[in-house]
């Protein structure tokens, strides 16, 4: 259980810092990798190993979807691209210079 103690008579008020979520480093390699679990059917292409900040990351998200004109979303420092676009994103990340591999089936 967390302590909800907001003031103490030893040290006045107390405040418990934010921690900062760090993301792993990654190896330089993109991989792109098209999952259909958990999504009823529906294919949904996954970009790992990006190692930009999140705004960088919102932005390409963006911009692939506007390439591939479908949606997707920026989260836990992937992208999720819907419909199997693999390589439409690949030559997208190979032109911005990322080395990129396709992952899975």
């Amino acid at each position: 259980m967390e302590s909800s103690l907001v003031y103490s008579t030893e040290v006045g008020r107390i405040k418990q810092e934010k921690v900062k979520e760090t993301r792993p480093k990654g190896d330089g390699v993109v991989r792109i990798q098209r999952q259909t679990s958990g999504r009823k059917g529906s294919a949904v292409c996954v970009i790992t190993g990006l190692d930009i900040t999140d705004d960088e990351l919102k932005k390409l998200a963006a911009e692939m979807k506007k390439r591939c004109g479908c949606g997707g979303t920026a989260k836990n420092g992937t992208i999720e691209i819907q419909g199997d676009k693999r390589d439409t994103l690949k030559t997208l990340l190979e032109q911005k210079g990322f080395q990129v591999k396709l992952a899975g089936g």
